[in-house]
């Protein structure tokens, strides 16, 4: 007898499941694939990107409906079109920063050379609490300008704070502008920045500004004496209220311009929000004709505005004609600050309403209704909460 080997496959476990009887006894087979139908081709890139959307294409087709007849226009609707602006080639956009110590014409030249007002402007110091962009536009670059606090000795958190965003912004910037003003000799003030600028890879143009209120030989003298108080890469007298020498600024800035593409939309002068402009206008308002201490302690703040367009408005709504509300709060340390700001029988904050107003309804383009509250944080300059609260 021939021994043969027991083949028998191993018991299935119950637990598992089993294949019917009629798969295991017969392999599959795939059939080969045959001839293409006639008349088949496969569809070209082109006819792909023009076939049925299934986000506009309906799915039931309707045999009243001539289908050839829109399938362009639909195609061409379901596409979304992206215009690129076009720019030169050797197009330039970058950023100047303008620094100076407090009071030295730099918010005036920045609106000077943006030919829009965007900064506030005072006779007193340290009216420029945050950076503010402006942005110069010419037909081959764009110059994003930088207008900076004033840098200063500090004698409260709030103007360290103020110093150390001038510092960060130098760091990130493609030129930067130091203003000297002409009708003061160059003092302590002038050295400090100085040294600070000395530090930078960055060059530095130097501009003499408020060349208007001096003579001729008095302003070569002040030229004189700031090409001796450092190394600078230009030097450039100019008169921002005379608009005499902006041009001439415009070009040197140009020079230390990276190439770029636009860095704003074009006919964009800033980026600063409405609700800071606001602010700002009402804070420039209060600034006219107070006393020398007062500057510092002033803080304003936008409260809140209320469109009576707005139906979730409706109740809250003051005044008639549909005006914009606008409510403001303004900061003082001190209650005799307060009675300042007021006046008396309230005769001061409405002149400061009523100049205030009117620079809000240029910016807005509509006619406004101007709530003031006058309010007191006691020495708030020198509160890191206060400070937070009021955005500094």
């Amino acid at each position: 007898m021939t021994d043969t080997a027991d083949h028998t496959a191993p018991a299935a476990r119950d637990d598992q499941p089993q294949a019917p009887e009629e798969l295991l006894a017969e392999s599959l087979e795939m059939p080969a694939p045959g001839p293409a139908p006639a008349g088949f081709r496969f569809p070209t890139d082109a006819e792909l990107m023009d076939g049925p959307n299934p986000l506009t294409d309906p799915d039931d087709e309707d045999d009243d409906v001539d289908e050839s007849a829109d399938t362009a226009d639909t195609a061409d609707s379901a596409r979304v079109e992206i215009v690129v602006p076009d720019f030169p080639e050797d197009f330039r956009a970058g950023f100047a920063c303008i620094v100076g110590r407090p009071n030295a014409g730099k918010s005036t030249l920045t609106n000077a050379l943006v030919g829009a007002k965007i900064a506030i402007t005072s006779g007193r110091p340290q009216t420029t609490r945050h950076n503010v962009r402006g942005v110069i536009h010419q037909d081959n670059a764009q110059i994003v300008l930088v207008d900076t606090p004033g840098l200063h000795r500090p004698r409260t958190l709030l103007g360290k704070r103020l110093n150390d965003l001038v510092r960060e912004t130098l760091t990130d910037v493609d030129v930067v502008v130091f203003c000297v003003p002409a009708n003061e000799k160059i003092g302590p003030g002038d050295r400090f920045i100085t040294r600070d600028l000395a530090e930078l890879r960055t060059p530095v143009v130097a501009v003499v500004t408020k060349a208007d209120t001096v003579t001729r030989e008095a302003l070569a003298a002040q030229l004189l004496a700031v090409s001796e108080l450092g190394e600078w890469a230009d030097i450039v007298p100019v008169s921002a209220q005379r608009n005499e020498q902006i041009d001439v600024l415009k070009e040197v800035l140009l020079k230390y311009m990276p190439l770029s593409p636009p860095l704003y939309p074009t006919g964009e002068i800033t980026d600063e929000p409405q609700q800071v402009m606001i602010a700002e206008l009402v804070r420039e308002a209060a600034l006219e004709g107070v006393r020398d201490e007062l500057p510092h302690s002033l803080a304003v703040v936008v409260d809140e505005i209320a469109d009576p367009d707005d139906e979730r408005e409706v109740g809250r709504i003051k005044g008639a004609g549909g005006r914009l509300q606008v409510r403001v709060s303004l900061v003082v340390e001190r209650d005799s600050q307060k009675a300042i700001i007021i006046g008396k029988g309230g005769r001061r904050l409405k002149e400061v309403g009523v100049t205030a107003r009117k620079g809000i309804e240029e910016l807005l383009g509509r006619k406004v209704y101007l709530d003031l509250h006058v309010r007191t944080a006691k020495d708030w300059q020198s509160d890191p909460k206060a400070l937070a609260r009021l955005g500094f």
